[in-house]
């Protein structure tokens, strides 16, 4: 990453007499000085976001004209995919479907981690690093304006991309995955749920700020990306962990399953599972683990669930981005406090 020395305003040539100075000529020279140093990052998200909205124009399009097809044959549901002409018809959705499950899902899952370590963690390690955070100081620029214009470019270009893309993958996520026929993709999965929604936007921009904190603790840049794709990847693992206790779950009692026809202690469509088990004859609880290495639950006289229903999702979202916001406005004011030293 190049990095270039603003004009020192004392040694500057004196304008010409009678001549109208350019308003403001430190914060032009910032700018352009910003938008120098980041031209990388910012010509490789506006490439990766034309080939991701492509990727999902292109889905959302063959499943429309499948669907289509379908309905227009009489083999729009599932019941008639036994047959071979339907299931012929139906076979196009495939690869769209793997593609945006198997594929994109996992690649967006990963952004906020690769921002983290590719573009938070250099933005100021590589600075201390090589030893032009002394040329920045020496400038008239004060270091809190000119980390502030550091980061405002980066964290700007992010914000777009995983906006952007958060909002294509819910649109295509919800329009032809979830109400569409041939796949099964509830919002709660591993890679469903962090591609979705506000996760993208929330996660990214905390990557990324944590990154810029790292670099300027550790002060070397490939130390400085490894430990904070590990804190990214551990902050994950601590989010998951406490994601079920973001909202109060739906604790619920049931008919036991019929054995022949399996039918009975199901959740609704698309909910998130917490925990399963049987209802006793004398009122009590025990585990669907329980059951399995015990005959306790010969004699349950129902069943009982514990789940997030679809509905829930944006309001655990919501919880999940607020808290993950408020560590990364924590992270900045350490960051612009510290940038003095």
């Amino acid at each position: 990453m190049n990095t270039d020395v603003l004009p020192d305003r004392a040694t500057a040539p004196a304008p010409i007499s009678g001549a109208r100075r350019p308003a403001a000529p430190g914060l032009r020279g910032l700018l352009w000085l910003t938008l120098r140093q980041n031209r990388a990052v910012l010509w490789t998200l506006a490439a990766l976001l034309v080939v991701v909205a492509a990727d999902l124009v292109w889905i959302h399009v063959v499943i429309r004209h499948t669907v289509g097809v379908l309905k227009r044959t009489g083999c729009y549901e599932p019941e008639t995919w036994s047959d071979a002409r339907c299931w012929t018809l139906l076979s196009p959705i495939n690869r769209p479907n793997f593609w945006f499950v198997s594929v994109l899902q996992p690649a967006v899952t990963a952004v906020p981690l690769l921002i983290g370590v590719f573009i938070g963690a250099p933005l100021l390690a590589q600075e201390y690093e090589r030893g032009t955070i002394r040329l920045i100081r020496a400038q008239s620029v004060s270091p809190v304006r000119w980390l502030a214009a550091r980061l405002a470019v980066p964290g700007l270009a992010v914000l777009v991309f995983s906006g952007t893309v958060a909002s294509l993958m819910t649109w295509v996520w919800w329009t032809d995955v979830v109400h569409g026929q041939g796949a099964f993709d509830p919002p709660f999965q591993f890679f469903t749920y962090p591609a979705l929604g506000l996760a993208p936007v929330a996660w990214s921009l905390f990557a990324l700020a944590l990154g810029v904190l790292v670099g300027r603790l550790v002060r070397r840049t490939l130390p400085a990306m490894f430990l904070t794709g590990a804190l990214v990847a551990a902050m994950h693992g601590i989010i998951r962990w406490g994601r079920p206790y973001f909202r109060p779950v739906v604790d619920e009692v049931t008919a036991l399953p019929d054995r022949a026809t399996g039918l009975g202690a199901a959740q609704p469509p698309n909910a998130w599972l917490i925990d399963r088990g049987a209802v006793l004859a004398d009122g009590s609880r025990v585990s669907s683990d329980t059951c399995l290495f015990s005959d306790r639950c010969d004699n349950a006289t129902a069943a009982w669930l514990r789940y997030h229903p679809v509905d829930h999702l944006v309001p655990i979202q919501l919880v999940e981005a607020g808290i993950l916001l408020a560590l990364t406005a924590v992270i900045l004011v350490v960051v612009f406090r510290r940038i003095r030293t």
